[in-house]
């Protein structure tokens, strides 16, 4: 059947889009044996762009058994349920299709993509379906639905390009360093795929795990925030400072929110505006929206909301949003993740013996602080090491994590930490912010102050 080859086309290109390094799939079972399904007829091509390499995986076992290693979701996960019921039908079970969305429907009677595929699940034992959410309009009654069918549409691309990316889970983000004891959890944006991936702490020395997914609407706008009113999402590193109740909230809010620190300080160096990007719910009316439609925010369904509060804790959760995630094989993550704690003990040792010429040495021509450019901070530091006798310094709780490319080409990460410091006539603790770069010499200090 045509729509048949339509999901076809959807999940196979979506799976396997050209240069995508792994992904993965979550329903709550796994689903009936099936024959694979036939690749000898060309899939439809949903996405303009799209295109099918060969994969032995895919032509051995099919789709469904390739998304086999997903990490569980709730049973009643509305966008598992409807993703599985549209591989049962891409895979010729059409009954077992129709009972899984009609599930999605009741538990969600506002999720509209779920009516939608329902519709055409239905009419596809009598008919072909020839697009999704077209079959059974005259001309006039398909231009008055053009603009919520393209949504629908778009929203349908999106969670599958997402749910379905080739997420192999070995490999791990490069944005995900090091996560410290009081960061259980960090999350993950990849823009291109409007796709939010939770990553657990699994111990010192060990890779994060993926624990959980979701599909996220963006700003309206593609591309980095630059400005206030660009109606773009920003790309950078971000830290969740609260919590909004939704009963404080206005009902376009959904089940809360919580606001992240944009602009951080390198936005403010690098003069970008805005304020009150926020993770939050959905308008109470709805249950969710097409994947481009927030004034710059990150929203997921109130349901998903809900879940992801379980994994934030306020003023620690890393929220490191991407235009297009990197994805490193544990190996080269460890070369990684040791090169950049290399750096950041030649940085602390060289300050604890006042080694002022290596210590200097390890800032970048271009770093600042919020009261000091590089010429000052010499300066300043060579009077403070001037008057030590003795200095102690440890970290405590460290966490790294990078920055995801932006005007700066150069990869740079954020540390935070708690610093102890000891000295014959000073002693501290505080919880500092490191900016590092990475320059031909190494990685260099290229912001330090406390974290805000």
């Amino acid at each position: 059947m045509i729509l048949r080859m339509l999901v076809t086309g959807i999940l196979l290109c979506a799976a396997f889009v050209a240069g995508v390094p792994h992904v993965v799939a979550l329903w709550p079972q796994q689903p009936e044996k099936v024959a694979p399904p036939s690749l000898k007829t060309p899939p439809v091509q949903f996405f303009e762009t799209g295109r099918l390499p060969s994969s032995p995986t895919v032509q051995d076992q099919g789709p469904v058994a390739v998304m086999a290693n997903r990490p569980p979701r709730p049973e009643n996960d509305a966008e598992a349920v409807l993703m599985r019921g549209l591989l049962f039908f891409q895979e010729g079970n059409v009954e077992a299709a129709i009972t899984l969305v009609r599930q999605v429907t009741a538990e969600a009677p506002r999720f509209e993509l779920a009516h939608l595929v329902l519709g055409d699940l239905l009419t596809s034992r009598i008919a072909p379906v020839e697009s999704l959410g077209g079959q059974g309009l005259t001309a006039d009654e398909a231009r008055a639905r053009d603009k919520r069918l393209k949504e629908l549409r778009s929203e349908a691309r999106a969670r599958l390009k997402g749910y379905l990316s080739l997420l192999n889970a070995q490999h791990i983000p490069d944005v995900l360093v090091t996560l410290g004891d009081q960061v259980p959890y960090a999350l993950v944006i990849d823009k291109s795929k409007n796709r939010l991936y939770v990553y657990r702490h699994t111990g010192s020395g060990m890779p994060p795990q993926l624990v959980d997914d979701f599909y996220i609407v963006l700003g309206r706008k593609t591309g980095d925030k630059r400005f206030e009113g660009d109606l773009k999402t920003p790309t950078g590193t971000y830290f969740v400072t609260s919590y909004l109740e939704p009963e404080t909230l206005p009902p376009m809010y959904g089940s809360g929110a919580f606001p992240i620190n944009y602009p951080n300080e390198y936005d403010r160096r690098q003069r970008k505006t805005g304020y009150g990007i926020w993770l939050h719910g959905t308008d109470r009316s709805l249950y969710s929206r097409p994947p481009l439609d927030t004034e710059g925010c990150v929203v997921l369904t109130n349901e998903e909301f809900v879940r992801i509060k379980q994994y934030i804790r306020i003023g620690q959760t890393p929220v490191i949003i991407s235009e297009e995630l990197v994805w490193l094989p544990p190996s080269q993550w460890l070369r990684h993740k040791q090169d950049i704690a290399s750096a950041l003990e030649q940085w602390r040792r060289s300050w604890e013996v006042a080694d002022i010429d290596s210590y200097l040495q390890m800032y970048a021509a271009d770093f600042w602080t919020p009261e000091h450019d590089l010429n000052s901070w010499k300066s300043y530091k060579q009077r403070v090491f001037a008057g030590k006798t003795f200095q102690q310094i440890e970290f405590s709780d460290l966490s790294v994590v990078g920055y995801p490319r932006g005007l700066d080409d150069r990869p740079v990460v954020v540390a935070n930490f708690v610093q102890h410091y000891r000295s014959n006539n000073y002693n501290g603790d505080m919880r500092k912010r490191l900016y590092l770069v990475k320059e031909q010499e190494g990685w260099r200090v290229l912001y330090e102050g406390r974290q805000q």
